[in-house]
């Protein structure tokens, strides 16, 4: 039995990204198992740490030989592999040359009557620390990165500059070579606290070095961190904090040894839109906004310091300096951005591209306001929410050219809704201007308005047509428009109850584009644009968990509409799951008439011809036809189900009465387009027959 050891690799670098670190963390142990698989190594369990300026990897039980191996493989029959005269063919000659060994090595052996050539092959056993500098190297340059460097002399490709590599086997250094390096036994620590280098005698003792060399090697740990000292501040001050995943990932990736502060700033910032400053302190500084009990913003806030605790005070005293300079900029920005009214700023727009085929931002709004007119035009709203909608759309841009969206990005739309209300413009119009870009991903919140339902369908519409118009849509790996995402955010308001027809929606908007002078194949992209929203569609729905048979049946019945799609597969589906003997009815009903209809013989009957069973069924199929429609007509999909489910007893009892296939010519035309009645009435819903088997 050969011994067991552990194995420590380190790759030290420059500071990487916080998502990328996070992502390579999480990629490492699968990585590094690969690795050592792929040379037959045995091992234990895999251990990842990571801060910003390493990733380790701590194997456990590494075996310091592999296992001596006896192989033999079955090539193919000797009829195959050798000529008439007994020469190796050339599928010999590859099976050889596939398993490492010599032609005239092989053997014929027989099995079940048929004699095959078989090849054998013993691999010695080898010394891991061999193997380790090879399959450690592989490691490193298997990492995947959004985005790499090269630095200095080397060709070497990483996220950022490999400053050291530590690579151990127990108390043996293995010699892994990467970008001019070779592995030792020398780390580093934090880079203030105790830098180093520091020697590590075995790797068992790797992380316990960078530990107490001030590095919290591991991101669960200095989340734990964080949170814990973000209670106590809030215990300290009787205040709330607001940790946002993404910022906390951040902030959590970015220190080697986190230590918790608060800080203040002057409280006559407060009187800028507070989204500025959480803008300012979140997305530019990465510190956490604190709020009172009532959610107001406050004038502290929290710091995650990644320096020498003992000097927190200095530390504190620097960031709320760093605050308070973005905050004066934040708060002239706004000051000046009041000097005049939003409408002023719409000439501007004409300084911003929004695409290069398709203009400006000017261009966008003017084809924005159209469709937003026609779109509440043809939903017949009143005329109050039809002047709003106008309005509103023609504002919801201005305040892309303001200073202070220009300066803090994530805020547009919000301050144009301040700027808005400023300018004397309504309440409805001002919070349809900052919620017109919402919903932004699935599950967001939708604008709480009708108007601003109205504004953001037009908006995110006319993204959309105008890029497939000019053959700029999304594909499997880039979208960078957000396409899907804005496809999403129709969808969501269309299924919330808007009421506005897609297809429709979709070819007024098509035509401000062909109006203004765009070449392009209306009736070919507009199919397009609805394949898209329908693919969007298929996709919430299978995401939520509705079978897939459901919505192609739906699909197959000719719906298009998403809110449909969405409304009738989650029917089908819950008369499926939930209510099995409605569905079962369903699917036997449909599928016994189906199995004897033909379509050639159209949908005329003659009712002189019929016995008491056909006449049941005729009536039963227009009855059913009738409050089908009804159904469909109020979107009580569940009630139309049932309407169909109702059928099952009269199609029953017709198969038991009447012989479809009779010898009467006459009689059979006419219980077969009877038999097609029937089955048309099932396909105004969806296409049964590709669900009945299951």
């Amino acid at each position: 039995m050969p011994n067991l050891k552990t194995l420590a690799f380190e790759i030290g670098t420059e500071e990487i990204p916080a998502f990328d670190l996070k992502h390579a963390t999480a990629e490492l142990g699968g990585l590094m198992s690969q690795a050592l698989e792929a040379r037959q190594i045995p091992f234990g369990e895999i251990k990842v740490y990571s801060s910003p300026r390493r990733l380790i990897a701590i194997v456990s039980d590494v075996a310091t030989e592999t296992e001596a191996v006896d192989e033999v493989f079955r090539g193919p029959s000797a009829t195959i592999a050798f000529d008439e005269a007994g020469q190796p063919t050339k599928a010999a000659l590859g099976f050889a040359r596939g398993k490492g060994v010599e032609v005239d090595t092989l053997e014929l052996r027989e099995e079940d009557g048929v004699s095959y050539v078989f090849a054998s092959r013993h691999i010695s056993a080898q010394q891991v620390s061999e193997l380790l500098p090879e399959a450690l190297g592989e490691v490193i340059t298997s990492i995947s990165w959004p985005k790499s460097c090269r630095w200095g002399r080397t060709r070497a490709l990483f996220s950022r500059p490999v400053r050291w590599l530590v690579a151990l086997l127990g108390d043996d250094v293995i010699p892994v070579k990467f970008a001019d390096l070779v592995a030792s036994r020398e780390t580093y620590g934090h880079r203030v606290l105790s830098y180093g280098p520091h020697e590590v005698s075995s790797a068992d003792q790797l992380v316990p070095v960078v530990e107490a060399s001030f590095v919290v090697p591991s991101e669960q740990s200095r989340e734990h961190i964080i949170r814990a000292g973000v209670e106590r501040i809030e215990k300290e001050t009787g205040l709330q904090a607001s940790l946002p995943p993404k910022t906390l990932t951040e902030v959590v990736n970015l220190t080697e040894y986190p230590t918790v502060l608060v800080g203040e700033f002057d409280d006559d910032f407060l009187q800028v839109p507070e989204e500025i400053i959480v803008d300012a302190m979140l997305m530019h500084q990465r510190y956490f906004p604190l709020y009172d009990k009532d959610h107001r913003l406050t004038n502290q806030f929290i710091i995650v310091s990644n320096g020498d605790p003992a000097c927190g005070d200095l530390i504190t005293e620097g960031n709320e300096r760093v605050v308070a300079a973005r905050l004066y900029d934040a708060r002239f920005f706004y000051q000046e951005d009041l000097k005049q009214p939003l409408e002023a700023y719409l000439e501007r727009l004409d300084e911003v591209v929004f695409q290069e085929s398709l203009g400006t931002m000017r261009a966008k709004t003017e084809r924005v306001v159209a469709l937003a007119t026609s779109l509440a035009e043809m939903a017949s709203l009143a005329a109050d929410e039809k002047e709003d909608i106008v309005r509103a759309a023609m504002l919801a841009k201005a305040d892309l050219v303001t200073n202070a969206v220009i300066e803090f990005t994530s805020v547009q739309g919000i301050m144009g809704s301040y700027y808005a209300a400023a300018s004397g413009e309504n309440s409805r119009v001002a919070q349809a201007i900052a919620d017109h870009y919402r919903p932004r991903f699935s599950g967001d919140d939708l604008p709480e308005s009708q108007v601003g339902r109205f504004v953001a369908l037009a908006d995110k519409l006319d993204t959309i047509c105008g890029l497939f118009a000019v053959g700029q849509g999304p594909t499997g790996s880039s979208d960078p428009f957000a396409l899907r995402r804005s496809a999403i955010g129709i969808i969501a308001m269309l299924e919330a109850g808007l009421p506005v027809k897609l297809s429709d929606a979709i070819d007024l908007s098509l035509n401000t584009f062909e109006s203004s002078g765009v070449d392009f194949d209306l009736p070919q992209v507009s199919d397009q644009v609805m394949d898209f929203f329908i693919t969007r569609t298929k996709v919430l729905l299978r995401d939520g968990g509705v079978l897939p048979d459901s919505i192609d049946a739906v699909l197959a019945a000719g719906v298009k509409e998403p809110a449909v799609i969405g409304a009738r597969s989650r029917a089908l589906d819950e008369a499926r799951k939930n209510d099995p003997e409605t569905f079962a009815d369903l699917a036997t009903a449909f599928a016994r008439a189906n199995n004897l209809r033909q379509e050639e013989m159209g949908l005329d009957v003659d009712t002189a011809l019929f016995s008491a069973a056909e006449s049941e069924l005729s009536e039963a199929i227009d009855d059913a036809d009738r409050r089908l429609n009804e159904a469909l007509a109020s979107d009580n999909y569940p009630k139309a189900l049932q309407v169909l489910a109702g059928l099952r007893q009269p199609i029953d009892q017709f198969f038991l009465d009447v012989m479809v296939m009779d010898e009467d010519q006459a009689l059979r035309r006419n219980r077969l387009s009877l038999l097609n009645r029937f089955v048309q009435v099932f396909a105004a819903v969806a296409d049964f027959g590709l669900m009945a088997k299951k």
